[in-house]
């Protein structure tokens, strides 16, 4: 049996930067992750500008840019036709005015190679966290999966950053709050060529929305469609999606085909929701794992990597000295609860007044937020701030004992 300080479920955004900033403040922790290695597909792939202010602190902001990656300074979006500028990074006062684009198998191998450099720190690969391990009402570890057979860990705390299907919220019994949403995408790759139109993000006609990122040599991209409405569109068959999609994207038009198959097409069911409470005595709940958000904006991932910093400045000095409070927990809560529900109000507005998956008979005029942008270029700050660096952005403030 294996006794760290701290137990971490789940190596993704959140599970990785929480490992890296305790292990960095000297505390003792262990990352479980289920999979051999980092490299799924269809995962969020933006860095935001408050993200690489956060590497700038940690003084790793250089190497990291040196890994391969796009930067958006600008997002532009095609509402009926007409191409209009939704966000202007240039205008933010942080060290990098741009989204960076880069697959997040990359971004969380770089933060697995700089965490082993810690003493304190150590990743498990292949583990699979089954079950909780209680004394009474107290969480005191994690049991395991491995190749090795299952295996236990125990810990003074238990942090659960194992997403919106999490083992870890569920057996500890937490509510969870779910806001709805009419929505669910599509996810595929589509080849992009010579003279493909650049730095546009999403293509908007009468409710229905199409999302391309470019990843050098493809798209990823992704198709809005209405909740649950997956079964019929395969029985109006592929040469009827392809319709669809090209559309919204004309140009699309002589590779379309690539979509031959409904196995290249993944179905990505969209969620907002969020647990009521996100701790109890010895474990807390951080990121998709307490507040599951939609891929509006690209922001699950930016929301995540806060939540991890928040613990790490709340936690870490304790932490390393022993076994934190319930009081303690919960303060995590309350730093991170209020942001959450603005980003996820503002993900249900979209979702429930602009974007719905479904053809309206609307004309071809722009929504009233939309001619807002074109009136005053200004205002593409404001979507800037709020994508780009979020409400209560955090900022280092956990020890480096390394």
């Amino acid at each position: 049996m294996l006794h760290p300080r701290c137990i971490i479920v789940g190596g993704g955004p959140a599970g990785m930067m929480t490992g890296y900033l305790l292990a960095r403040a000297g505390a003792e922790v262990a990352v479980l992750e289920k999979h051999a290695d980092f490299n799924r597909d269809f995962r969020g792939d933006t860095i935001h500008p408050s993200t690489l202010e956060l590497l700038h602190e940690l003084g790793l902001l250089e190497e990291f840019l040196k890994l391969p990656h796009q930067e958006m300074r600008q997002l532009q979006g095609i509402f009926n036709g007409r191409r209009v500028t939704m966000t202007d990074f240039s205008r933010l006062r942080t060290h990098c005015q741009f989204i960076a684009f880069m697959p997040q198998w990359d971004f969380l191998n770089f933060f697995a190679a700089k965490a082993r450099r810690f003493p304190s720190f150590a990743l498990h690969m292949q583990h699979e966290v089954i079950d909780l391990i209680f004394e009474g009402e107290r969480v005191v570890g994690a049991r395991a999966r491995s190749p090795e057979g299952e295996r236990d860990f125990r810990a003074d705390l238990v942090i659960g950053a194992d997403g919106r299907h999490a083992i870890t919220h569920t057996r500890a019994g937490f509510e969870i709050r779910d806001l709805g949403v009419p929505i669910d995408a599509l996810w595929m790759h589509i080849s992009k060529r010579q003279g493909d139109p650049e730095q546009l993000f999403g293509f908007f006609r009468h409710g229905k929305l199409l999302v391309l990122i470019n990843r050098d040599d493809y798209y990823q991209a992704g198709f809005v469609i209405p909740k649950g409405g997956i079964e019929a569109i395969k029985e109006r068959g592929l040469s009827s999606l392809h319709s669809e999609i090209v559309a919204l994207a004309p140009f699309l038009k002589d590779r379309i085909a690539e979509l031959d198959d409904w196995s290249k097409i993944k179905l990505l069911t969209v969620q907002i929701n969020r647990l009521r409470k996100w701790c109890r005595e010895g474990l807390l709940c951080i990121g998709d794992s307490a507040h599951a958000m939609s891929p509006a904006g690209g922001v699950g991932i930016n929301l995540a990597l806060q939540d991890a910093v928040a613990t790490a400045n709340l936690l870490a000095a304790k932490l390393k000295a022993g076994p934190v409070s319930v009081a303690d927990l919960e303060k995590v809560q309350e730093r991170r609860e209020w942001p959450t529900r603005v980003i996820q109000a503002m993900q249900v507005f979209i979702h429930r007044r602009v974007v719905t998956g479904r053809e309206s008979k609307s004309n071809d005029s722009l929504p009233l937020f939309v001619k807002l942008l074109q009136w005053f270029p200004f205002m593409s700050a404001l979507p800037a701030r709020l994508i780009g660096i979020g409400p209560r952005p955090e900022h280092i403030r956990s020890p480096a004992s390394f």
